[in-house]
């Protein structure tokens, strides 16, 4: 099948109640859905609003929708996701406020990080401060094989736009708050465990979960957020037949 000569792209404009735009855009050998939005940002239109960083997958800051599904830019080949027609459609990330254009705004989603408990707290250290001595953590341990499985995130938010449950729940914490609680909750260093599985354990917790796996499946760094909830589910349970909490 011969492919498009040009890139038929309608990028929304402007903020919640915005529309889309159309742009006809050169279609190029080894392109990415980054590059179509830089052309056209430098090219055809300046005030085009739009986030990315480094290109090259580090930093996930160029996350949005394409042709329906959430995705990283930089790392999407048009010729991946455009059919004979060279029909492009893309839109900010969804579940979240639009600041402008195809900016979202993620403070929702950080917050969510904060809610779920996301930030490590070293146990000989209450108040936050550095320990003078490292603990040491045997790399083959069940727990550290749980922490590591979720370590990697960036939180580029493309699992949070990807939720069926977000997108019904707007309270709901979310895949990646959830997959960060559950990794600090595996770490022998942490000191606040209670606390977190608290912050998770509440309506808009892991048990609001419907398991539909969107986040895993979209995952960008082929991330596992579905079985993160699924642990903090089977954690909570122990612990509350147990009377640990």
């Amino acid at each position: 099948m011969a492919e498009a000569a040009s890139l038929k792209v309608s990028v929304w404009r402007g903020g919640e109640d915005g529309g889309f735009a159309r742009y006809d855009v050169p279609a190029r050998a080894n392109q990415t859905v980054l590059d179509v939005v830089t052309h056209i940002q430098r090219e055809l239109d300046p005030s085009l609003a739009y986030r990315f960083a480094c290109r090259v997958g580090m930093c996930g800051s160029c996350a949005m929708t394409v042709n329906g599904r959430a995705r990283w830019t930089c790392r999407t080949h048009v010729r991946k996701v455009v059919d004979a027609d060279g029909a492009l459609e893309l839109r900010p990330l969804a579940n979240l406020p639009v600041i402008r254009d195809l900016a979202a705004d993620l403070a929702p989603f950080f917050d969510k990080w904060q809610r779920a408990k996301g930030s490590f707290q070293p146990k000989d250290a209450p108040d936050g401060a550095v320990p003078e001595d490292f603990a040491v953590v045997p790399p083959g341990s069940k727990a550290r094989r749980e922490a590591d499985a979720g370590i990697e995130c960036i939180g580029c938010a493309v699992c949070y736009a990807s939720c069926d449950v977000v997108a019904w729940n707007p309270d709901y914490l979310g895949p990646a708050a959830m997959n960060r609680a559950w990794t600090l909750v595996n770490d022998v260093r942490d000191g606040a465990r209670g606390e977190r599985l608290e912050a998770v354990a509440g309506d808009a917790g892991c048990h609001s979960c419907h398991s539909t796996q969107s986040c895993t499946e979209r995952c960008p760094k082929n991330l596992d957020p579905s079985s993160a909830i699924a642990g903090l589910k089977r954690t909570l349970f122990w612990d509350t037949l147990l009377g640990r909490r």
